[in-house]
């Protein structure tokens, strides 16, 4: 009996090559430059794509906020009409010089200060008021949270027509409250005290609820063994607040104080509507106009661009001082906690 012994062939000379392995050759080679490419693309759009994310955002604000504020600059140096707006003559800082002489602009700036006081500390202290009952666990505090905000998001217009109705001299309901306990009624629109408190209301009605709610949020954020703590050392609710809430939202008021100054200093349709003659005098003896409605009155009423510019700026100013104030303060705050 014979044994077979099955042997490999030999390769023929001239026979076919032996076969590539994968991703070896020209394939490989496109295969790594694909993936080159790929990996840069990656980089450009991991290192760019943020910047077009936000770039919305600037556009915006080249167009609608640094171009105004340069154009503003500019004409508040020159002598420009709003009947000839590109016919502008150079005048330097007249325009500027002419507001320390201008009695408008400082009972402008008297009536806006006053009317910023009158409104922005009663409207805080409600709001931290709202915020520290709103605080404890009550049934629907969510529509409470709701109704607050209602009045920010109500339009100035339909807000100020009713305050106008309520504050009437002759059939207004506030004087009417007043009759029926026996005082006399007060001529709102035209008193010099009675409509500044009058435009006051229509801001406090519309921000207290705002404000509330961020106090809200900042209490909620308060750690609870604080007030465990207070409690057990015998603290009553409130020495709790005084003691615990109150340090504890030092930087949330300091924020609320600031855009609420800011805010009142920019009050502009709460007093345009609130005038029997709807212009922006404020009043017959101009006893609630405010620094918005005298910037009004100067670039529309009376078409003079290059002054409401130089009013514009001289707001600038005061709200950027108004700024490096609440940074001192905040700094302060900080290195003393």
């Amino acid at each position: 009996m014979t044994t077979r012994h099955d042997t490999a062939a030999s390769p023929v000379k001239g026979g076919a090559a032996p076969g590539r392995p994968p991703g070896t050759g020209a394939s490989a080679e496109a295969d790594h430059k694909r993936r080159a490419k790929l990996s840069r693309r990656w980089q450009r759009d991991m290192r760019w794509s943020p910047y077009a994310f936000v770039s919305p955002f600037f556009l915006l604000f080249l167009a609608f906020g640094l171009f105004p504020l340069i154009y503003t600059g500019w004409a508040s140096l020159h002598t420009v009409e709003l009947t000839a707006p590109t016919d502008m003559k150079w005048t330097g800082f007249d325009n500027y010089t002419r507001i320390f002489d201008d009695e408008f602009f400082w009972n402008a700036a008297k009536n806006t200060l006053w009317i910023g006081i009158i409104s922005t500390v009663p409207q805080l202290l409600m709001a931290m008021g709202l915020a520290h009952i709103l605080n404890y666990k009550l049934r629907g505090s969510t529509f409470y949270r709701v109704v607050m905000l209602a009045p920010y998001a109500t339009s100035i217009a339909a807000a100020s027509l009713v305050f106008v109705l309520l504050f009437g001299r002759d059939y207004g309901m506030i004087n009417w409250a007043l009759d029926l306990v026996g005082l006399d009624k007060i001529d709102w629109q035209n008193g010099s005290w009675a409509s500044k408190f009058a435009v006051s209301t229509i801001v406090i009605w519309r921000w207290t609820g705002y404000n509330a709610l961020i106090y809200l949020a900042a209490m909620q954020a308060i750690p609870q063994d604080l007030y465990e703590s207070a409690a057990l050392d015998g603290a009553s609710r409130w020495r709790q607040f005084i003691h615990v809430t109150l340090p504890s939202l030092r930087p949330t008021i300091l924020f609320t104080v600031v855009v609420s100054t800011i805010g009142a200093s920019q009050v502009f349709g709460e007093p345009l509507l609130f005038d029997a003659n709807k212009g922006a005098s404020g009043g017959s003896q101009h006893q609630f106009q405010t620094l918005g409605l005298y910037l009004y009155e100067q670039g529309w009423v009376n078409q003079h661009l290059g002054r409401a510019s130089a009013i514009a700026w001289a707001m600038f100013l005061i709200l950027i001082v108004i700024g490096i104030i609440n940074a001192v303060i905040s700094r302060r705050l900080r290195a003393s906690s």
